[in-house]
């Protein structure tokens, strides 16, 4: 696919008066004659720079934006970038007056709270949203005082795909204004050498365009420089609004002296494979096509030109047919029938007679050309060597017959078979993207968005031309065995004419002379090995083009590789399998600073004189589904709040968070050593969760300052016959009492029919009950030969909407949505935590402004969550009393 990876500049500048809501007329601005020229509304963006180093196809690239506020009081400068929706961001710093606050990647449900308190406080974040048909755009704004300075720096990553024989560098350029110092500046390092270097932009004239850009390449290198002038910049001699408005486009691509070429720097390899000259493959084609009556006017008569100018580019050796499906399917003929002469103009005639009609049974289309397909097989009406795909495009969400998505997904996969892919185009944004996208993942093909546009014929004809060339099936890359960790993908239905494969892993060991990389795959004629190895001497040359790479390129271009497949693979998988993959995208995002849809950025930058949240965060496809209004732009990004949880930790504090109230309620339980206190009962579930308090090795008999916390929990299903018991030293499993034993320092998970139970080494315990019941443990570990405190646990209910409403105990009673009132704050005994009125199951409480730790994500640290503090071991707040909570034994 095309792989658009530039930014867009967009700087919004909102003076005082505007963003308090006041019009702003234009000429206002005009009339300032005392300021340099390129300054609007008080802001001088002086200097816009966009550097980018590409080295084999991975682009790393920095986009810097300086302004100065030149008015006389504070000014809101927003910075907006848009990048490719393949692009991971990396990094983000925000200089002021020459202090730095820079950018951390986090688990994403680390960051997001703080992110939806900004918000819901009026305050800017930064986000990540879809933005047209490549890009997402990048938006985070600041107050800047009269006088200063501030640089925004954002950088960001991505493998370039090629595509149609090159790879495409897509730039959207749109300052909104005169830019005194504005370039962009590009080197390309190619290992292979570069065959060919072009650059151009909709937005100026050939004449204006040739004086401002240069580009140049040889051999290994490429460079273009765009550096338009002031003057060059305007819409009009005379004008001071700028004419940079549109796209910049560098393509390029590489020599191809070989199929394939294996670099390998820093004990990491990456093997491009693109063979050439090879004869096409013929293809079967079951053409799925959706003529509900949603289709009717444009969408059809769109459909009928592609599905026409597809028919000019069959070749005689391929097969096809056309399956229709409303509420019911109809085909053109019986069974597939050879691209003739005669039966493509009969097959055009049949085009152009489609009508739409009814409703949308995807399943039944579905499900007859893949048959079809399959029967052309077994009965030998097509070539052996041949190779068959299913293209089906519909505009909507199935209605009639089997409507769910899962069976239809199931019933796909299982006629399927894993012996063809399947490709599924989108038309439009009113249906379900992610089913799409997912059936065509687990079928080894991929899904496209047709937008509703004036080229749709054109998008629908680009998709067929990808796929249109198989030069190689079944292709299988081999690297030596033993000698690879964490190989990506490595084997691939189809290769495609003018496309690339590229595998990536990383080398057990030194000896890299003896690295070799076998490619077998069959073609139109017989089967074919293609063997490459490494040349380390061309290697260590480019390594000394310091200028013109950065050192770690293929290990980072192997993690973004690997998180990107990764997350294809998570789209379909379930329990056991979906955490593992979870797991290892997140860990690889987290180490290498990636920002993707398991990830956010926070910056902390300066706000009203207290530290505020910003945050970068990634979508999903679906989340261009809905078209985004300026005023809701900030909720777009992210997912709906999660659900409520409760958790008991530290002394042990209990904490209820209540979202609905973006607050907080949180009591002790004040009792003796060996107590074991009720957590959870839930009579309907069987679900019971029981935890026995220890104390400080040498604790004090006074309650008052006795330090406690929990030391062991048991969790047990009745239904299930299971139970578990967690202590600082081990996790102990009875299935029908069958024990099994773990070690923390394990890193294990366990499966079952309904349960996952996952533990990671010496950090937590991860607890599910089928789709609706998931527990966390954390382990607190402190330093053996500590004279008083010893290792505890906590426990967090992260996800309970699957348990009954007559659950209790000590957490389980707030598992229901329940009301609370606070009123009346006013000064404590400590001016650090003022006092409240607590209106709470028909009692009225004096409470106190307090704040306990969340260790859910780092059990050293912790995050700081604010809650209102119930005296007396939460009497008034819990139903009865503590000591009415209190059992004979863990189970």
């Amino acid at each position: 696919m095309a792989s658009a990876w530039w930014p867009c500049l967009t700087l919004a500048l909102l003076s005082g008066l505007a963003a308090s809501g006041f019009p702003r007329s234009p000429f206002q601005l005009l009339g300032k004659r005392s300021l340099p020229e390129g300054v609007a509304d008080g802001i001088e963006v002086y200097s816009t720079k966009i550097n980018s180093k590409v080295t084999s196809r991975f682009a790393h690239n920095v986009v810097t934006t300086r302004a100065v506020n030149r008015a006389d009081t504070a000014k809101e400068v927003s910075f907006d970038v848009e990048l490719p929706k393949t692009a991971f961001i990396t990094n983000f710093t925000l200089t002021i007056d020459g202090v730095t606050y820079p950018g951390n990647v986090k688990e994403k449900e680390v960051a997001k709270k703080q992110y939806e308190k900004a918000v819901s406080q009026g305050k800017t974040a930064g986000l990540v949203k879809a933005s047209g048909r490549k890009l997402e755009k990048f938006t985070v704004s600041v107050n800047v005082a009269a006088g200063s300075k501030v640089t925004f720096e954002l950088t960001y990553e991505e493998l370039l795909k090629r595509h149609k024989g090159k790879y495409e560098m897509y730039l959207k350029v749109q300052p909104k204004q005169l830019v005194k110092h504005f370039e962009i500046d590009v080197d390309i390092f190619e290992p292979q050498g570069i065959s060919m270097l072009d650059a151009e932009a909709s937005f100026i004239t050939n004449d204006l365009l040739g004086s401002a850009l240069t580009k140049s390449f040889s051999g290994k290198k490429g460079h273009v420089s765009f550096k338009p002038s002031l003057d060059q910049q305007r819409s009009c001699p005379t004008c001071t609004d700028s004419l940079l408005n549109g796209d910049f486009t560098i393509i390029y691509d590489v020599n191809r002296e070989s199929p394939g070429n294996v670099q390998i720097v820093n004990g990491y390899f990456v093997h491009f494979f693109a063979p050439q000259g090879l004869p096409v493959v013929p293809k079967n084609v079951a053409f799925v096509i959706d003529i509900s009556g949603s289709m009717a006017g444009r969408k059809l008569e769109q459909t009928k030109e592609a599905l026409l100018r597809i028919l000019e580019d069959m070749k005689e050796e391929d097969y096809l047919n056309f399956i229709l499906f409303s509420g019911d399917v109809s085909t053109w003929k019986e069974h597939l029938v050879q691209a003739t002469p005669e039966n493509l103009q009969e097959a055009r005639t049949f085009v152009k007679s489609m009508e739409d009609k009814g409703m949308t049974n995807i399943n039944d289309g579905l499900l007859r050309g893949i048959s079809m397909l399959n029967k052309a097989r077994e009965e030998h009406r097509v070539p052996e060597r041949s190779t068959s795909i299913v293209i089906m495009l519909t505009d909507g969400d199935a209605n009639v017959g089997e409507s769910r998505p899962e069976k239809i997904q199931e019933n796909v996969r299982n006629a399927i078979g894993g012996k063809f892919p399947l490709y599924n185009l989108g038309f439009g944004n009113n249906l379900n993207y992610n089913f799409l996208e997912n059936m065509a993942l687990e079928n080894h093909g991929f899904a496209r968005r047709i937008y509703e546009d004036s080229d749709a014929d054109l998008q629908l004809q680009g998709f067929y031309e990808e796929v249109a060339n198989p030069l190689l099936t079944g292709v299988e890359m081999e690297y030596p065995e033993n000698a690879i960790l964490g190989l990506t993908q490595n084997t691939y239905q189809h290769f495609y004419d003018g496309s690339e494969i590229v595998v990536a892993g990383r080398l057990v060991g030194e000896d890299v002379n003896s690295f070799k990389a076998d490619v077998k795959g069959h073609g139109a004629t017989n089967d074919l090995t293609f063997t490459e190895e490494v040349d380390m001497k061309e290697m260590e040359k480019a390594l000394q083009e310091r200028d013109y790479i950065f050192g770690n390129y293929i290990e980072r271009l192997w993690a973004y590789l690997t998180i990107e497949q990764l997350l294809e693979k998570r789209k379909n998988a379930h329990g056991e399998e979906r955490e593992n993959l979870t797991a290892q995208a997140l860990d690889l995002s987290l180490k290498y600073h990636f920002v993707t849809p398991l990830t956010s950025m926070v910056v902390t930058k300066p706000e009203d004189n207290e530290d505020e949240r910003a945050i970068a965060d990634k979508p999903g496809e679906d989340a261009e589904a809905t078209p985004v209004s300026p005023a809701m732009s900030y909720l777009t990004s992210y997912q709906p709040p999660q659900n409520p949880y409760y958790y008991v930790d530290g002394d042990p504090h209990f904490i209820i968070q209540v979202p609905e109230k973006d607050d907080a309620l949180c009591f002790n339980i004040d009792e003796a050593p060996g107590t074991v206190l009720r957590l959870i009962q839930d009579p309907v579930t069987g679900l019971t969760v029981n935890g026995q308090i220890i104390g400080d090795k040498r604790g004090s008999p006074d309650s008052k300052t006795r330090k406690t916390y929990f030391g062991k929990l048991g969790i047990a299903n009745a239904q299930m016959d299971f139970q578990v018991e967690v202590t600082t030293e081990k996790i102990t499993l009875w299935n029908r009492a069958v024990p099994s034993t773990f070690s923390w320092l394990d890193t294990v998970t366990v499966t079952q029919d309904g349960l996952s139970m996952m533990i990671n080494r010496k950090k937590n315990m991860v607890v599910s009950f089928g789709d609706g019941v998931t527990f966390v443990v954390v382990l607190h570990q402190v330093w053996k030969k500590h004279p008083v405190h010893r290792d505890f646990l906590g426990f967090y209910v992260v996800d309970s909407h699957r348990m009954s409403a007559q659950t209790h105990g000590l957490l389980g009673q707030f598992f229901q949505p329940f009301d609370f009132k606070v009123s009346d704050i006013r000064p404590g005994s400590d001016p650090t935590k003022p006092d409240a009125t607590l209106v709470v199951k028909n009692h009225q409480l004096t409470v106190t402004r307090g704040s306990q730790k969340d260790y859910r994500k780092d059990a050293n640290i912790g995050t700081k969550v604010v809650c209102w503090f119930v005296h007396n071991n939460g009497e008034g707040l819990i139903d009865g009393v503590h000591t009415d909570y209190i059992v004979p034994n863990l189970f």
